[in-house]
């Protein structure tokens, strides 16, 4: 369910914060959650393509959290994955996804939340 900017919502699961982009999607994790249950109101939402090239980066992206990786090696990591699936990754077409971004009453603003993630308060 599409929510509009100013609608108030929870999360419906927990969400894990990453320390370069958004929720839970490009980034190495960090070793913040918020909880689920959490209100806030939605400040704004954009449309992502998605399709094959962004669910094998979102593939990448999991299997490369379980590694500890130095900032060095994780910088290197991001690089290449932005060369391989940056030019695909965001490509027009079928699985289009909402993504919000949502200022929680905590004071945490997260952006890339998708509609899985939030439910209405």
């Amino acid at each position: 369910m599409p929510y509009e900017t100013g609608a108030r919502v929870k999360l419906a699961k927990d969400v894990q914060v990453t320390t370069t982009d958004t929720a839970f999607r490009i980034g190495f994790p960090g070793p913040l959650f918020l909880a689920e249950g959490l209100g806030g109101i939605v400040t704004g939402s954009a449309k992502e393509a998605g399709g094959f090239a962004q669910e094998q980066a979102a593939l990448l992206d999991e299997q490369i959290r379980i590694a500890r990786l130095t900032s060095n090696a994780a910088s290197l990591i991001e690089q290449i994955r932005q060369q391989v699936f940056g030019p695909g990754a965001y490509d027009a077409g079928a699985g289009a996804r909402i993504r919000y971004r949502v200022r929680f009453e905590n004071g945490f603003v997260l952006d890339g939340l998708d509609e899985d993630s939030l439910t209405k308060a």
